[in-house]
């Protein structure tokens, strides 16, 4: 295999999968780890991939199609949403940003479960449609095409007559100092209307997210009443977000 295209498949399974080993790498590839961490320096060098002491990860966020986050740490995602369920109570009012955490969560709803959810995702929306207990309200809009939801003046003029119980938001990076943070402005926009309307702002990100930036505030992280991740309560990388005052689960 050429020096390039050992190069396109490296950056293909960083986007897939955020990270690599050299070890893995070179087996895959049927090439020494030398020649594999000349690749990653070489990749590094030019801000492709970030380097990291056994292989290489994501250099900032990169946009993933929304069929590769479906996949993407799925066992993860189902760890959070089986913790979250609990939080949605019969005739609750649901406000479900975009995200592929939150469209498994509607997978995982109980079917005996009755309630009213208002989304600007296409998925979710498309998901809860098949939902025998619960009223689904589609808030329409532009349509981001990579993250599959709605955004803009549309929507958040929709969501300013809506009180709800609880939001569900979309979170790329949360930060126990800054709060959430996005990297797409119009999309930031429409989060904080999102966030806006409800009593209780619940947020479920992957572990990898935590302690991480985008250039765009969402919300300050006094406005997030819970945060879920896949790791246990008392995890000590969680500590900081109790201390902030974060329910933890």
């Amino acid at each position: 295999m050429l020096k390039q295209e050992r190069h396109n498949y490296i950056l293909e399974e960083v986007r897939k999968q955020n990270k690599v080993l050299s070890s893995e790498l070179s087996q895959k590839l049927s090439v020494s780890e030398d020649t594999i961490r000349r690749d990653l320096k070489e990749l590094s060098d030019v801000g492709q991939i970030k380097k990291v002491h056994g292989g290489a990860m994501q250099n900032g966020y990169i946009p993933f199609s929304h069929k590769d986050r479906e996949i993407y740490a799925h066992e993860e995602k189902v760890t959070i949403v089986r913790k979250a369920i609990q939080l949605i109570q019969d005739d609750s009012v649901v406000v479900m940003d975009g995200g592929t955490t939150n469209l498994e969560l509607t997978r995982q709803l109980p079917l005996d479960l009755k309630a009213t959810v208002f989304t600007n995702s296409l998925p979710i929306a498309l998901q809860l449609s098949e939902h025998p207990g619960v009223e689904t309200i589609f808030m329409g809009g532009k349509i981001l095409r990579n993250a599959q939801v709605a955004v803009g003046l549309d929507v958040i003029n929709f969501v300013a007559d809506i009180h709800a119980d609880i939001c569900f938001i979309g979170t790329r990076s949360i930060h126990h100092v800054i709060g959430i943070t996005d990297f797409d402005r119009e999309e930031t926009q429409t989060k904080q209307a999102l966030i806006s309307c409800a009593r209780q702002v619940v947020s479920m990100p992957l572990s990898e997210k935590l302690n991480t930036t985008q250039p765009f505030k969402v919300s300050p992280i006094e406005r997030v009443h819970t945060i879920i991740t896949e790791l246990a309560p008392d995890n000590p990388l969680l500590d900081n977000y109790r201390k902030a005052g974060l329910q933890i689960l």
